[in-house]
């Protein structure tokens, strides 16, 4: 067994996930690719040395279909000896493919991997993939499944969250996205994307909103009570938690994460292979899991997650200098912070999703590098990614700086 180390971590900016949107003129491999090139320029790679590309996408269908991970290798001009894999774990694909890279390392299956993921939901919107969960009714039905949204209000009505309590939080992540970027705390990550002749297409998050106020935020109308209420998810809910009278709707465009297209590549080795090409190890993984919950209310898994993850190295989630838990919705952030105790000024001290975006099978990636550079700015040793996921389920990463 060995240790594995985080050598580098790049992101592109998160284009909006639409027509309209920055990114929408780029194929999902293109994006994949960007990061890959990224990776190897920064850190002068003999790519036939990279045993292995894990990326996560959660719609694997059309463009992003046909393991998108080894298009991508060998649109970046990666060597053919470089393999390529793609994952889905929903939400956390990309952090699970960082774990799922680490672990190669770990156990000496492989010196050089990168994790990451991407998704490009403007050209492949979520759903398109389908799945038993979703439209088999002997599987959905058992499980109560609804969704997302359904399960964020659930969630929140359960916890005894209001609109402000969920409007406050959405509020604090754009405020925080919008200091971070004037700031300069995301240039040592970002990749801009550019076209084929070099000009720059995007290169900053195009989804943060710096005229965000309370009062706008509470104007919005709620997103999922139409579905709910009309289509019959509420009663689906309410037959797995008989207890709640009637689901509250709360959440709506602006205390939900937005739809978006990006992608991002955290470089993971061995410390021999580090020695041998003169890198730099910035962290190393103390342990990761994944975990299966409730799968009605299915937003709930960070915290338990994050739990076991700490108990594999003797922590708790007070010993934690900094988190990040993807901004699915605001409630998913709430519950956690109740639930571990956490403080806001410990979480998500840079906004999340909800200000600048969740490309489904990337968000994971993004979260650790991160939260990554972030403990290297504040000086601090050890920090958590995690993600709720669809279907019921967790994933947690603790890393530690080297």
């Amino acid at each position: 067994m060995t240790e594995a180390y985080i050598y580098d971590a790049v992101r592109t900016p998160r284009g909006k996930g639409r027509s309209s949107g920055a990114l929408y003129q780029c194929t999902p491999v293109s994006l994949a690719s960007a990061v890959l090139r990224a990776v190897q320029q920064r850190n002068r790679l003999d790519t036939a040395l990279v045993d292995d590309v894990i990326l996560g996408c959660v719609e694997v269908t059309g463009e992003q279909g046909g393991d998108i991970a080894r298009s991508a290798v060998l649109h970046a001009g990666y060597a053919q000896t470089t393999a390529g894999v793609t994952v889905s774990r929903f939400c956390s694909s990309g952090l699970e493919a960082c774990n799922m890279a680490a672990a190669k390392v770990i156990c000496g299956e492989a010196e050089l991997v990168i994790g990451g993921g991407v998704e490009s939901m403007s050209r492949v919107p979520m759903g398109s993939s389908g799945g038993a969960l979703f439209n088999d009714p002997s599987v959905a039905f058992p499980a109560h499944s609804v969704p997302q949204g359904v399960s964020a209000d659930l969630l929140a009505t359960l916890r005894g969250y209001s609109r402000n309590d969920l409007d406050c939080y959405a509020f604090q992540s754009q405020v925080r996205a919008t200091a971070a970027w004037r700031d300069g705390h995301f240039q040592k990550s970002i990749v801009p994307v550019v076209d084929m002749n070099g000009t720059t297409i995007l290169d900053r998050d195009e989804l943060i909103r710096p005229d965000t106020t309370i009062e706008g935020l509470a104007r919005l109308e709620p997103a999922f009570a139409t579905m709910g209420e009309k289509f019959g998810y509420d009663a689906t809910a309410i037959q797995r938690y008989p207890s709640v009278e009637s689901i509250r709707h709360l959440h709506h465009a602006g205390n939900s994460s937005g739809i978006a297209d990006g992608a991002a590549a955290v470089l993971i080795g061995n410390g021999e292979i580090g020695r041998r090409l003169g890198l730099t190890p910035r962290a190393r993984f103390r342990s990761f899991a994944s975990i299966g919950s409730e799968p009605c209310i299915m937003l709930t898994g960070p915290a338990p997650a994050t739990g076991k993850a700490l108990a594999k190295a003797g922590m708790a989630a007070s010993d934690v200098g900094l988190l990040e838990v993807n901004e699915a919705f605001a409630s998913v952030v709430l519950c956690f912070m109740e639930e571990t105790g956490v403080p806001h000024d410990r979480v998500n001290v840079n906004g999340g999703a909800i200000a600048m975006g969740h490309p489904l099978g990337a968000t994971g990636a993004v979260l650790l590098g991160t939260l990554l550079d972030e403990m290297e700015r504040r000086n601090v040793e050890t920090g958590v990614a995690t993600l709720c996921v669809g279907g019921g389920m967790g994933t947690a990463t603790l890393i530690e700086r080297v």
